[in-house]
């Protein structure tokens, strides 16, 4: 209706605008008339934003080729040679090539990584360089590759740090943004090397933070963004406006293998934390608390007495481990961390995770329904395949029927338990087969009150418990977690 006016005044009375139209009215249709010019000028000044970001950040950004090498499969057989004038059309080396001949074929992949450093380190992911026995590097404007040493990976976060040697070559470090400081909504740019098209940039918003269960690596923290992350982005940086790189981009969600409008990228924070580790020890060092912790549903923080789903359920604590020694049981439910209120499980293991070994820190829990305070001496998390592993959340429903535990299943099932009952059998299509309750599961306990058979078991999970809801503590796998046993009404 507005410009429809300005329009019609303008075409039938320009002569006599100033004697008819009141000075209000003048100052609105002046005002409308700049509209255009003001929107234009807000877009130019946007592109010019990007523009700069682009040019700050975009030397720093290199192409990473990860190769490798194939071994010789002395059982498969050889291929034999064709004559001479195949080989002078197709090349000596076509057999290699299209899998034929004795030797297997090298492995090739494509990746990013940002220079962090003007001594020639890259960061970059584990899964671009990982498993890798060559790696070479192409930095901006050349087009030679320069092999390059891979100085750590550490595979808990999906992260690894490479290195050039920087004589002769324009090193460019980027700058490290907080991530901290992101906000959802905030324009970001993505820049990487997608299908090996170097140094390509797309730009979105910042979608969501704090992404976590996509299996990427065992401490998750993701930024999600819709900025256009294809295959070969991997390993390179996401830039605020500022151009200060705030996150590695690492993941997309895809049905079909390229863009769908959701990618994941590592908080810097994160990276920041692991490339000096590696850089200067070779490795990471993080801090180990000793529990296995799950999340907290309704109805399980219901049966502690606890109102709400923040923090974290301490399903099993490690023998000797700081949280043991420090007198953290199970049932408890971690509240707060160094002063850090906890939001779920992921947010305390990366809280825990980036604490030095050998500082002391305050943790608040929830215990028989009264809120405590210990103090807790972090240790370091010792190697891969002995540390804290997650615990998933269980739902779990009558369609389990249980014997008493003997000695017998016990050492056949690897457990030490001397006492409980054992699940012989889940029925299919129940709420305990879909929540993961399994047969050779061991119960422990029911409500806080233990178990030494089946008839114990049976006196304690009543029809009316099961109304209410029962907990249970449940030994699956020698990791011990709790579960609601409720029945459907």
């Amino acid at each position: 209706m507005g410009l429809f006016r300005r329009l019609a005044v303008s075409a039938i009375v320009p002569a006599m605008i100033t004697s008819t139209i009141p000075l209000p009215a003048m100052q609105g249709l002046a005002h409308a008339e700049t509209e255009p010019q003001a929107g234009l000028d807000y877009a130019r000044s946007m592109s010019k934003a990007f523009e700069q970001v682009a040019a700050t950040t975009t030397p720093s950004v290199v192409n990473i080729k990860a190769t490798k090498k194939a071994k010789a499969n002395p059982n498969k057989p050889q291929m034999p040679r064709l004559p001479d004038p195949f080989f002078d059309f197709f090349g000596e080396d076509f057999m290699e090539r299209h899998g034929g001949g004795g030797d297997a074929v090298p492995q090739e992949g494509l990746g990013t990584g940002v220079i962090i450093s003007t001594e020639g380190h890259i960061l970059t992911n584990n899964h671009v360089v990982g498993e890798a026995d060559e790696v070479e590097v192409r930095v901006h404007n050349r087009t030679d590759a320069i092999r390059a040493e891979v100085v750590g990976t550490d595979p808990r976060s999906d992260l690894a740090v490479i290195k050039i040697k920087p004589s002769g070559i324009n090193i460019s470090p980027a700058r490290m943004g907080d991530s901290d400081n992101l906000k959802i909504g905030e324009w970001v740019l993505a820049i990487g090397n997608p299908f090996n098209l170097d140094h390509t940039v797309t730009a979105g918003i910042v979608s969501a933070k704090g992404r976590s269960n996509l299996n990427q690596g065992q401490y998750e923290d993701f930024i999600q963004t819709d900025a256009a992350i294809n295959p070969g982005n991997s390993g390179g940086p996401l830039v605020n406006l500022n151009g200060e790189v705030v996150g590695i981009n690492t993941a997309i969600f895809s049905r079909s293998g390229g863009y769908m409008g959701i990618g994941f990228a590592i908080p810097s924070n994160m990276a920041k934390v692991v490339a000096n580790s590696l850089i200067e020890k070779g490795k990471v060092i993080r801090g180990w608390l000793g529990v296995v912790i799950q999340p907290l549903t309704e109805e399980l923080a219901k049966s502690f007495d606890y109102t709400g789903t923040e923090g974290a359920l301490v399903g099993q604590v490690q023998a000797e481990s700081p949280a043991a020694k420090a007198g953290l049981k199970q049932g408890d439910i971690i509240l707060e961390f160094s002063g850090t209120k906890i939001k779920n499980v992921n947010h305390l293991r990366n809280l825990v995770a980036q604490t030095s070994p050998g500082n002391k820190i305050d943790i608040v829990f929830m215990r028989g329904g009264k809120r405590e305070t210990l103090s807790v001496k972090i240790e370091e998390l010792p190697a891969q395949g002995t540390e804290e592993p997650k615990s998933e959340q269980t739902e779990t429903s009558i369609g389990i029927t249980v014997d008493t535990l003997t000695p017998d299943l016990a050492q056949r099932l690897g457990s030490k338990r001397a006492k409980g009952v054992i699940i012989t059998n889940v029925t299919p299509g129940s709420v305990a087969a879909a929540a993961m309750l399994s047969r050779g599961d061991i119960i422990t306990s029911v409500n806080g009150q233990e178990v030494e058979n089946s008839k114990e078991f049976r006196k304690l999970v009543t029809e009316e418990a099961l109304k209410k809801g029962v907990r249970l503590l449940v030994e699956s796998n020698g990791m011990e977690r709790f579960a609601i046993l409720r029945s459907r009404e």
